[in-house]
């Protein structure tokens, strides 16, 4: 009866469009008093407990610094530096936009931001250029997915905090299967461009045009560097890395860039905190539900279930990853990660499967949800900055969530992909 009373009530106050959190704590305070698996006052001080985690606080500083590094002109300068290397080639423009995306996700941390940052600049251009308007929409809105799990990616950040697993490990196991989803997304593109004969740019740069490129974007691609070689070189802690992130980017930002002014860092400041203040409270809040679940044992009973119909590691995790693609279709993702993580994962680790890349499986299905309608958040975003009708994003975007799902089966079926690097680095905890 627990359990009908949680997610029935939690259910219905999602469809009354009641916001995630505060249907969780709603559905949660329903079901104490109506079946009273837990004192009140044990769940919020479950819920507070939730929130006091030194990881968490990564948070709104990674967010505060990618934003400000967004606003600060670096994806401009990621651009030219891009279009070097690149332009040349058959679909450079496309190649540019990725490889851009690639590194702008290891700033910003997020998607929309990454597809935003990008797309205002790259989609126009290659439109410009006569790609195929939706084509080019749906690119840069799959390309932005990346946000997701290359470091410092938020969402990476609550799984490891949610699971109990090392954020430091968890941000290793995100590049290998970042940089797939990279070269997998070049792949189509340039088997897209010879096709319908997008030509690359037959500008030639001289040593001393490169040189100035690269000297600009320099102060961009030093922070990856800075957060990576600092946490993986025992410097800092994740957390503290966020921190000097949120430095660097105020530095560089402000005074070498001058995209931001003095002025906007409250505002930046203030904005970031709006964000992560939604993420917090589904977070606290979800500490509590957890507590809630974890005395009905409904994580258990669902394991045995799934594990009574099946033993097959194989079919497990493709029935894990039909459940989580669907699931992404309509939920957002910090949310899907807090509450179905639990859940799933006694499941993974039954059969033998590593939490760090049951993460990145988990993190990467909830991606492809930010490109499938309806909710396709990066959708949305990318048809806001070009003007694209988002039925043209939807119906362009169907070969790139396929592309998207071949990855997926080959992080979730070849652990090494995500493991690899983790066990190359010592990773504190």
């Amino acid at each position: 009866m627990t359990i009908g009373v949680l997610f029935g009530s939690f259910i219905v106050l999602l469809c009354l469009s009641v916001p995630i959190a505060i249907a969780l704590g709603l559905a949660s305070v329903a079901t104490i008093f109506v079946t009273n698996p837990v004192g009140i006052d044990a769940f919020t001080q479950n819920v507070i407990e939730g929130l006091d985690s030194f990881p968490l606080m990564a948070v709104p500083l990674f967010t505060f610094a990618g934003d400000i590094m967004g606003r600060g002109g670096i994806s401009q300068k990621l651009l030219d530096l891009s279009n070097v290397f690149f332009g040349r080639w058959t679909g450079g423009l496309g190649v540019i936009s990725i490889v851009t995306c690639l590194f702008f996700a290891a700033i910003s941390g997020t998607g929309s931001a990454t597809v935003a940052a990008v797309g205002m600049i790259m989609i126009p251009a290659m439109v410009k250029s006569n790609y195929n308007k939706p084509f080019s929409g749906a690119l840069v809105a799959t390309a932005g997915t990346v946000g997701t799990l290359i470091p410092p990616s938020i969402t990476v950040i609550i799984y490891a905090v949610t699971a109990g697993v090392s954020v430091t490990g968890m941000f290793a196991a995100g590049i290998g299967p970042g940089i797939l989803v990279g070269i997998a997304l070049i792949i189509y593109t340039l088997f897209y461009s010879k096709k319908h004969k997008y030509k690359g740019d037959p500008r030639k740069y001289s040593w001393k045009e490169i040189f100035i490129i690269l000297l600009k974007a320099v102060p961009a691609l030093l922070l990856p560097v800075i957060i990576l070689g600092g946490i993986y070189g025992g410097i800092f802690t994740p957390t503290e890395a966020a921190a000097v992130a949120s430095v660097y980017g105020i530095i560089v930002s402000v005074f070498v860039y001058k995209g931001v002014t003095v002025k906007d860092l409250p505002y930046i400041g203030y904005n970031s905190c709006l964000l992560s203040a939604a993420v917090l409270i589904i977070i606290g809040i979800s500490s509590g539900f957890g507590q809630i679940l974890t005395i009905t044992q409904m994580p258990t009973t669902i394991a045995d279930f799934i594990l009574s119909i099946t033993s097959d590691k194989i079919m497990v995790l493709l029935l894990i990853n039909l459940f989580l693609l669907l699931i992404g279709t309509f939920m957002e993702t910090n949310s899907a990660v807090v509450i179905l993580a639990p859940i799933l994962l006694p499941i993974v680790m039954e059969l033998g499967v590593d939490p760090i890349q049951f993460g990145i499986i988990m993190v990467l299905n909830l991606a492809i949800g930010f490109i499938t309608p309806p909710l396709g958040a990066n959708l949305f975003m990318a048809s806001q900055v070009s003007g694209i009708k988002y039925d043209s994003l939807a119906k362009a975007i169907v070969p790139w969530i396929l592309v998207m799902i071949v990855v997926l089966l080959f992080v979730t079926f070849i652990p090494q992909i995500s493991l690899k690097i983790p066990d190359l680095l010592i990773t504190p905890g």
